[in-house]
Parts: C-alpha cells; sequence; structure tokens
C-alpha cells in the first residue's frame, strides 16, 4: 500500500456521464490508468446537477432528466506521481476540466485484506 502524508497534490477530472474512451466510460479509463500507474487512490462523483464550457445544462431533476451528468475523477497523491500521471489524461481528455490543487493529506489508510484481523494501529476492521 502507498503509503501518504503530508503536502500532496489533488487532480479533479470533470467529464460528463456519456463521455466515453474506446466505448467504455471516460471517468472509468481514467480510474483504472490511475491505478495502473500505482497512483494511491481515485474516486468518482457523479453530480445532480452543473454546466460547463458548453452552457449546456445538465440535471438529474425528474422534469428535465439528463443522460449526460456532470462527473468529477479526484485522485491525490505526490505532486511528482500526479503531474506524470498528466499526459495521459491529454490523451483521454478531448472536452471537460482539469484541475490541480495543493492539499494536505492527514489521513491514508486503507482496509486489511482479512476482515475481524487487526490493522496497523490494532484496531479489527469489520
Amino acid at each position: 500500500m502507498t503509503r501518504l502524508t503530508g503536502r500532496a497534490l489533488r487532480l479533479t477530472v470533470y467529464v460528463g456521464e456519456d463521455d466515453t474512451w474506446h466505448h467504455r466510460p471516460l471517468y472509468s479509463e481514467i480510474v483504472h490508468r490511475a491505478h495502473t500507474a500505482g497512483l494511491a487512490g481515485a474516486s468518482v462523483f457523479r453530480g445532480v446537477e452543473g454546466f460547463g464550457a458548453s452552457s449546456r445544462i445538465h440535471t438529474s431533476r425528474l422534469l428535465s432528466l439528463s443522460e449526460d451528468l456532470p462527473v468529477a475523477v479526484v485522485v491525490v497523491d505526490t505532486e511528482e506521481r500526479i503531474r506524470a500521471f498528466l499526459p495521459q489524461l491529454d490523451e483521454l481528455v478531448t472536452e471537460g476540466l482539469v484541475t490541480l490543487d495543493d492539499c494536505e493529506v492527514i489521513r491514508y489508510v486503507g482496509r486489511t485484506d482479512n476482515p475481524g484481523e487487526p490493522d496497523a494501529e490494532g484496531k479489527n476492521s469489520l
């Protein structure tokens, strides 16, 4: 498991839910590439409403249901590792927004492989 504490960089990629890469959801391709690159972790967040450079509002409200809701892929790791990953995003993201923010990691702890066994701090996971 990657150890990560202190100064880090947060990469956020904003795309549409319907954006694809070779018939696969773009957000999924980004997560899988981040995993392959050995980055500390990635999460995908689905928005309920938003607009971007096209100025078209996408919403999940029932009366105006959109099939292309906003999605944010968030990755946090060291600056060096995030910047090394950026060329892959240049290849993948043709429409959307990519941002970088300085952040500080306070706690980064994964689950143990065996539920019920003590973790690094001696606490049992469920």
